[in-house]
């Protein structure tokens, strides 16, 4: 059986948070061979004005992808906007996408409902990103629940440029990676959005002090809790064991141990997690021109697998 073609991108518009690595970043690592994972600059530029960040947020992506596990050998990594073949099959496609589709992108009529006046940018945010997918003959999107949508109005205006022009692009399926969102601090959906993130590489005092602010409620010390309604749990389950999840589960409903004891587990079992990761990503950060040219290689890649699929699409309009 063939190996499968996972495709993915990250926003470079802070941090990655654990929200990131639950969702997207851990299924990305366990998916490499004939993958391609993209730094969405491109998409960026709908939130973020300052270009220093920018650049600064990009190679902070970069760094963390490669830390976590990312091998450029297995495969690519890349900027977004060092493939300009994709911008263009995004014309190609919206040139048989009605508007009514793009209305109903759920970022769109969020945007709406909460006053703010949306850029063309993110009006069309599908069609580039049904642009980034198909760009790669992709047949697998690891997603977010969230996110499903997105590669589903792929699906749409993929089939409809099919139908105008014949079997030009591979219809792509999502997979979930989390069946639900990660709790943030304040046992919401984690999100940059709601400043209730813990960001992957945070570490020391800074760590335990957002670790030490996940809202709890007030039951005393000896009295028995219950882990399914705790978000210190919830983050605790997403790094435990069978064994260990159990084993805290017990802790929980025998009394006598509080949210304070779990927050501090918690604390442990997430540096266990990410310390190896941490010195990996100080060397990358501290050599800017290694990140530089692995992601100058993963574009060189792409880009000719995006080449070939853009030649077909064109030809297929009429325009060779």
């Amino acid at each position: 059986m063939p190996i499968k073609r996972y495709l993915s991108g990250l926003q470079p518009s802070g941090d990655l948070h654990l929200g990131n690595y639950f969702g997207a970043i851990r299924q990305h690592v366990a998916n490499q061979d004939d993958a391609f994972y993209f730094i969405a600059d491109y998409h960026a530029l709908t939130t973020v004005r300052d270009p220093e960040a920018l650049r600064r947020n990009i190679r902070d992506v970069a760094a963390t992808y490669l830390a976590l596990g990312i091998d450029p050998a297995r495969s690519a990594l890349f900027r977004q906007s060092d493939v300009p073949e994709v911008t263009e099959l995004m014309w190609l496609l919206m040139s048989v996408t009605g508007m009514g589709l793009l209305e109903r992108a759920h970022s769109y009529k969020d945007k709406k409902a909460h006053g703010i006046l949306p850029s063309v940018a993110l009006f069309a945010y599908p069609a580039l990103m049904a642009a980034d997918i198909l760009a790669y003959d992709t047949d697998v999107v690891p997603v977010g629940k969230d996110q499903v949508q997105h590669v589903e109005m792929t699906r749409d205006m993929a089939q409809h440029f099919n139908a105008f022009y014949g079997d030009v692009f591979k219809l792509p399926e999502f997979r979930l990676g989390t069946p639900e969102p990660v709790p943030g601090l304040d046992g919401q959906k984690m999100s940059k959005s709601y400043g209730n993130t813990i960001p992957i590489m945070a570490r020391g005092k800074a760590l335990k002090q957002l670790i030490m602010s996940i809202k709890t409620d007030s039951k005393p010390l000896e009295e028995p809790k219950n882990p399914d309604t705790c978000t210190v749990f919830a983050f605790y389950a997403l790094f435990a064991d069978e064994a260990q999840r159990e084993a805290m589960r017990a802790r929980y409903l025998g009394g006598n141990y509080g949210y304070g004891h779990a927050k501090l587990a918690l604390l442990e079992i997430m540096n266990d997690r990410f310390g190896p990761a941490r010195e990996r990503y100080d060397h990358l950060l501290a050599h800017p021109d290694e990140v530089d040219d692995l992601l100058r290689q993963g574009a060189t890649r792409a880009r000719t697998v995006a080449q070939g699929v853009l030649g077909r699409a064109r030809r297929a309009c009429g325009l060779d």
